[in-house]
């Protein structure tokens, strides 16, 4: 059974349609994965994931559509994850700023706690210089040179004690290392001496 140019044309037609659908339906699923992933959406992109060519990328108008979409939604989604992270890292700016604020309070309160503390201080010996009499400054720094002094005489005699003490320790190991010498000596003059006794 022969076919007519006018079959053999629509069934050319119906391949190319199918094909061209099945290529649709391939362009479909990779900028699917490609906005789930939000990988940038380019046509070179979609033309390598999808198994097609640029040119039925560039000349089917179905895949132009579906990729300016496609790009329009991705370009949507990336421009909100930009303002998620600005709004991310302003939150902890904000933050950081906060405890600054809270930490300078606190130190400016314990500055001023201290000030109130000196401040008092230095009223109480005000206080206390008023009862002192005119030649106790005089007084308290002879009697601070004194001591100094005295500690510089406990000092040195201490250090000649201690040469002492150390000097006697020797003498004393020396003694009785020479004692031991002694006795050494002696046990071995009465062994000699016994031995001479014997009938």
């Amino acid at each position: 059974m022969s076919t007519t140019p006018h079959q053999r044309t629509a069934a050319a037609i119906a391949s190319r349609r199918q094909t061209a659908d099945a290529m649709l339906d391939r362009v479909r699923e990779a900028l699917a994965r490609m906005e789930r992933s939000r990988a940038p959406i380019t046509v070179a992109a979609v033309a390598r994931q999808a198994d097609v060519s640029r040119t039925f990328l560039y000349q089917n108008s179905q895949a132009k559509d579906l990729i300016a979409q496609a790009s329009t939604r991705s370009g949507a989604c990336r421009e909100q994850d930009r303002e998620d992270a600005d709004a991310r890292l302003t939150a902890s700016w904000r933050e950081r700023a906060l405890n600054a604020e809270d930490g300078l309070k606190t130190a400016l309160g314990e500055v001023r706690t201290q000030r109130d503390r000196i401040g008092e201080l230095l009223g109480r010996i005000r206080y206390l210089e008023q009862d002192l009499p005119k030649d106790a400054v005089q007084r308290v720094m002879t009697e601070n040179t004194t001591l100094k002094r005295q500690i510089q005489q406990l000092t040195s005699e201490r250090r000649s004690l201690e040469d002492r003490l150390k000097g006697a320790r020797e003498n004393n190991r020396f003694l009785d290392k020479r004692a031991a010498e002694l006795e050494a000596q002696l046990a071995e003059l009465l062994t000699q001496r016994g031995a001479l006794d014997l009938p």
